[in-house]
């Protein structure tokens, strides 16, 4: 009887094991696949994040990402789809499927992390605060103390300024859809301050008739910044990795960083 009861379990352990190798096998990554029989790269943007992805005076999406972006659609053999999200809910439009990558700016943070797979870092940037010209209330993170600073909602550098120890001395953190409304209301001095990081305080600050300033001080942090993929678009993923490489490799990533920052800053990383 033992016997018989024994031989029962190895059999069920046996159809498991069978079970759970024929799943791994339907679970066959194709992320890589699906693109190139679309012939597109779907690409999910923050369309009011300049310098990074933006709309400019012909209506059309430009910017640095946009530029790394078609480089890399180009290596791949497709083309470039750019298609304008609710920054806030990116990821879910990711998950979604409605979205093959988010190239934006979007930083690599630990909440990110369990939700999306990153690429290779193409960018280090600092976030830092930026502040009408001339206030001379406001020369450390400490002056922020009783202020209202602004900050894009949704975004990591909300989080990492709702974390950060000064949050509790602000008189409130506005949160905007844009950082082109942000930085209207610290023109016209509605808020004290806008929280982001430096690519785009000193894309304001190149602007002409710019009336802002940057604090220089140590960071609130520094956040690397990747291209957000799906969980298991592993193919997809490598492919990215590898485009990324080879503009790296043969200059094109830094005659593009150049374009839009005047130096270039592009990250290299085995």
């Amino acid at each position: 009887m033992k016997r018989i009861i024994t031989l029962f379990f190895i059999f069920i352990f046996a159809i498991s094991c069978s079970k759970t190798e024929n799943t791994g096998e339907d679970a066959t990554d194709n992320s890589l696949q699906k693109v190139k029989e679309s012939g597109k790269l779907v690409l999910g943007l923050d369309d009011a994040f300049a310098p990074m992805s933006f709309i400019n005076e012909n209506e059309e999406i430009v910017g640095f990402d946009i530029d790394l972006a078609k480089e890399v659609a180009k290596i791949m053999g497709v083309e470039l789809e750019t298609k304008p999200v609710d920054w806030a809910s990116s990821i879910l439009s990711l998950k979604k499927g409605d979205i093959d990558v988010i190239w934006s700016g979007f930083a690599v943070n630990e909440t990110r992390k369990k939700q999306v797979n990153f690429s290779k870092p193409y960018l280090y940037n600092r976030l830092m605060v930026a502040v009408y010209a001339g206030r001379d209330d406001i020369k450390t993170k400490e002056d922020l103390k009783g202020k209202v600073v602004g900050v894009q909602t949704g975004s990591s550098n909300y989080e990492i300024l709702l974390n950060d120890p000064i949050s509790k001395e602000l008189k409130e953190i506005r949160q905007y859809d844009t950082y082109v409304n942000a930085f209207l209301d610290l023109e016209a001095q509605r808020i004290d301050a806008v929280v982001a990081g430096e690519t785009t305080i000193r894309y304001y600050i190149a602007k002409e008739n710019a009336n802002f300033e940057l604090l220089e001080e140590e960071p609130l942090t520094s956040q690397y910044v990747s291209v957000g993929l799906r969980k298991g678009d592993m193919e997809l993923l490598n492919a990215i990795d590898n485009a990324l490489d080879t503009i790296r490799t043969n200059g094109k990533a830094s005659e593009i960083a150049t374009k839009w920052f005047g130096q270039d800053i592009i990250v290299r990383v085995d």
